[in-house]
């Protein structure tokens, strides 16, 4: 099986078919993590994140928007944005990678970037990014269930989506490529490449078919 290269050439994902992730990456976000990507998969589409390249010699921002550019959609958790810690620090990487997506859309004609905003249930999102005030983010209560169901009940509508699964369906192999992920994790001290995970996702989701 040919694995993926996260770049330029031949292998590379088509941009038509790739979903780029914002979304925190600590271990309390893991599952959710992965319970996005592995819905996304099985919705049809390759996820892209800021994980995909090891390059430490280009600066992350420019990983991200090398990334982001290559994606038709993407997703964006905006559950982090408020304050943490002693020094009640808030994290605005979400909402700066968001308004980055944002601008591809407006860029011009023939731009067709299109994305989702994920938000808790009584997250006042609105009170700190007012302009998305016109757009309607999907809620979930934090549960692995319900952020698959949000996920997938958006990528399930776009043009590209292959014939739909359930997130029922998806819920029953989740904890396999759970499983795998963490066999990875180990394999590889916790950073396995990216494309040996999505390669991983892709084989599980076949079972689908």
């Amino acid at each position: 099986m040919a694995r993926l290269h996260f770049g330029e050439g031949p292998l590379a994902p088509d941009p038509s078919r790739s979903v780029f992730i914002n979304c925190p990456f600590d271990d309390e976000y893991s599952a959710l993590f992965d319970s996005i990507v592995f819905a996304t998969v099985c919705c049809g589409f390759v996820p892209r994140c800021a994980l995909e390249s090891g390059t430490v010699s280009e600066p992350r921002l420019a990983r991200i928007v090398r990334a982001l550019s290559g994606c038709r959609y993407s997703i964006h958790d905006l559950s982090r944005c408020t304050g943490e810690g002693n020094d009640n620090y808030a994290r605005f990487n979400m909402p700066l990678e968001l308004g980055m997506a944002m601008a591809l859309r407006f860029l011009g004609p023939g731009s067709e970037h299109d994305w989702l905003v994920l938000v808790p249930q009584g997250h006042a999102y609105h009170r700190y990014v007012s302009d998305l005030a016109a757009y309607d983010p999907a809620t979930y209560d934090g549960s692995i269930s319900s952020v698959v169901v949000a996920v997938m009940s958006w990528l399930a509508t776009r043009k590209d989506a292959v014939p739909p699964v359930t997130p029922k369906e998806v819920l029953e192999l989740l904890p396999g490529f759970q499983l795998r992920r963490r066999e990875l994790d180990a394999a590889w001290g916790g950073y396995p490449p990216w494309a040996d995970v999505i390669m991983t996702a892709i084989e599980l989701a076949r079972l689908l078919s």
